[in-house]
């Protein structure tokens, strides 16, 4: 359960850094899909996830045939766990990209969208996704900006 644990909660800050030095680094041919209005369901940056799947399911492969890296599959589930919630969180509530979800806003959920439209509003920080951290100059800079609805809401 403790690896489990581990799992999940490392995912946060590894998804910071991909995001901010993957995605938005020499990965943003693919990501740049995700900034742009995009016509149907897919986009090039649906890659990542794809990716990110393949590399955790072989490492649980590892994990469950050789007996000395078993701790593997309780990595691969809480980084599974994660990844379930972040596609909540971002795909089908911030993005709606499944029909359904438009009407469902807990208070919670709404804070998340409304940090990551920060960052397709200014290009910039929360990386983050479930522990987004906007700095105060970022606040600062929204509210002298004025409110400005998602592009997918």
């Amino acid at each position: 359960m403790l690896l489990i644990v581990v799992g999940f909660v490392l995912m946060e800050p590894v998804t910071y850094a991909v995001h901010r030095w993957v995605m938005h680094g020499p990965g943003f041919r693919l990501h740049r899909s995700h900034h742009v209005p995009t016509e149907g369901r897919l986009e090039a940056n649906d890659a990542f996830p794809v990716l990110f799947a393949a590399v955790v399911g072989g490492l649980m492969a590892i994990g469950f045939n050789v007996e000395r890296a078993s701790g593997l599959v309780s990595l691969g589930i809480g980084v599974t766990l994660y990844g379930a919630a972040y596609a909540l969180v971002h795909d089908l509530y911030t993005h709606r990209r499944l029909a359904g979800f438009g009407s469902w806003r807990p208070e919670s959920l709404e804070r998340l969208a409304a940090a990551h439209a920060l960052h397709h509003r200014f290009g910039g920080e929360p990386y983050g996704m479930l522990l987004p951290v906007i700095p105060r100059p970022l606040r600062e800079r929204a509210e002298r900006a004025g409110p400005r609805p998602h592009p997918d809401r």
